[in-house]
């Protein structure tokens, strides 16, 4: 995280701004005391693509049979 005075701040708002988009947090300081903070509203959204990984997991016929009684009870103690 970088710290910026106000003045500074106001010069340069439109570079920390670029920069903030691209995931960095700003703290904005007055007098040498931090005031604010320039953080991302939310992460860059990656664009998923459907059926990209299809075939590369496989979940067994028996995968929600209920367990063997004794597996059961050793869970449960």
């Amino acid at each position: 995280m970088i710290s910026v005075n106000v003045h500074e701040a106001k010069t340069h708002l439109s570079r920390l701004l670029q920069r903030v988009a691209a995931g960095e947090e700003i703290l904005i300081s007055k007098a040498g005391k931090p005031m604010a903070k320039l953080t991302p509203l939310s992460k860059p959204q990656i664009n998923r693509v459907p059926r990209l990984d299809k075939g590369l997991i496989q979940i067994p016929a028996d995968f929600d049979t209920p367990l063997p009684a004794d597996l059961l009870e050793l869970c449960e103690s």
